[in-house]
């Protein structure tokens, strides 16, 4: 099985520099170029992924293969996967946002003022896109299809658990572009898994507008330190689901269930379960039993522990922790209040869900929860751009300005205005 043929890079400033600047100056070729053009990119690059599903299964088995060996859990193995069903979805997923509008060249607002221009504004694209992230080289295809149809050229550094994979899908892209005679640098990939190049991505003020960093916590927060270029940040997922006291016991069940054990690993997956304490007789003891089954191990306080001898006593750091593994922590709390209060405490503001029949207890958890998305009688897995409709996402916002929540295309464009006279002078 032959590995991707990875650069000799000697100075790994001077390479993603020179990176960076080939990114730039394609990025005013994608600015430029129509709807359709960007949209047969996206396609091309679908059939191409396709066509080298095989390729890219056995790169992919090169990371799984390096990550069983330095140990990396089931739930970040199953991040790093691409099976037929992962492949077909980024192919997939690819034709989703060539159907979707552009967002480009978009006029809004447009008044006329009392000396008779006329303002309004214009959506453009932001520029060059820097993005740094971790595991899943699904992210790959995601960015640059999302920085493509939005006009912007792209920067990407995966991880280096996901170094073949990553290279492979981001090469595919570039050979469809370079089919219709376009640049390939549009999407530019840092082909090194030296950490040094996280660095110099940072502090590339001037050629990249602006960085995205999409994984854990550590490497957020470095980042954001590091960085002298505007960060959107993707801070952790420290999801709740709250089962208030007037919930359905079966809609709150299924909830709570597929909030955590669908898929783990994700940033979208429930930590804590939160559970008023009218539900927190037959109805957690049923919970208890079911998350059991699944293999999850539950973290409690007092009250959980009292109903299941084998939950094991949650501490003040289980309440803050993104799991991202088959572990929950669950809490009883005494009314609404409290539950809102844990969230805000112990939150990332990223994904929170109530479970409730009751249209008041919903709106004030809409309007007082100061979360990126906020849900009533739904899972947390839901808090994803394409289930969103954005066909894909750059990531989950947890930043207020100027994008919050799931990114997608209109996230990746800015505005700017435009005034049109007809030889008007100011007075």
């Amino acid at each position: 099985m032959a590995t991707v043929d990875l650069p000799k890079i000697k100075n790994v400033e001077e390479y993603v520099q020179q990176t960076a600047a080939e990114a730039k100056q394609a990025s005013r070729v994608i600015a430029r170029a129509p709807a359709a053009i960007k949209n047969q990119a996206l396609i091309e690059a679908a059939r191409r992924i396709r066509k080298n599903k095989a390729n890219i299964q056995s790169q992919n088995e090169l990371d799984l293969e390096a990550g069983r060996k330095n140990d990396l859990t089931p739930a970040m193995l199953d991040r790093l996967e691409l099976n037929d069903k992962r492949i077909e979805g980024m192919a997939s997923m690819l034709e989703e946002v060539a159907a979707l509008p552009d967002p480009v060249g978009e006029i809004t607002d447009l008044r006329v003022r009392p000396s008779g221009i006329r303002v309004g504004r214009m959506r453009v694209p932001i520029g060059v896109v820097g993005m740094i992230y971790e595991s899943r080289p699904n992210v790959t295809m995601e960015a640059a299809a999302l920085c493509l149809k939005s006009g912007n050229g792209c920067l990407l550094r995966g991880g280096s658990e996901a170094i073949h994979s990553n290279v492979m899908l981001a090469r595919l892209l570039q050979d469809a572009l370079a089919s219709l005679k376009l640049p390939r640098e549009i999407v530019s990939f840092i082909e090194t898994t030296d950490r040094k190049a996280v660095k110099a991505m940072c502090k590339l003020s001037g050629l990249l507008d602006v960085i995205i960093p999409r994984g854990g916590k550590a490497l957020i927060e470095a980042v954001v330190e590091e960085s002298t270029i505007p960060v959107l940040k993707h801070f952790d997922g420290n999801c709740h689901v709250y089962v208030h006291q007037d919930a359905n016991e079966a809609m709150a069940m299924k909830i709570c269930l597929n909030a955590k054990t669908q898929r783990t690993g994700v940033c979208n997956a429930a930590e804590t379960i939160l559970i008023h304490r009218g539900r927190a007789g037959d109805f957690l003891k049923d919970l208890l039993g079911e998350l059991k089954k699944a293999g999850v191990e539950v973290r409690g306080c007092q009250h959980t522990q009292a109903l299941d001898k084998s939950v094991v006593n949650a501490t003040e750091d289980d309440w803050y922790t993104e799991y991202l593994d088959k572990i929950v922590a669950i809490r009883v709390v005494d009314s609404l209040d409290d539950a809102i209060d844990h969230i805000e405490t112990y939150g990332s503001h990223h994904t929170d869900a109530i479970v409730t029949e009751g249209y008041a207890a919903a709106n004030r958890f809409l309007r007082e929860v100061d979360s990126a998305s906020v849900m009533v009688n739904a899972s947390t897995r839901f808090s994803d751009g394409g289930e969103y409709g954005l066909g894909a996402e750059m990531g989950i916002s947890t930043d207020k300005l100027h994008a919050r929540g799931p990114m997608g295309l209109v996230e990746l464009t800015t505005q700017k205005f435009i005034v049109l006279g007809d030889g008007s002078i100011r007075e």
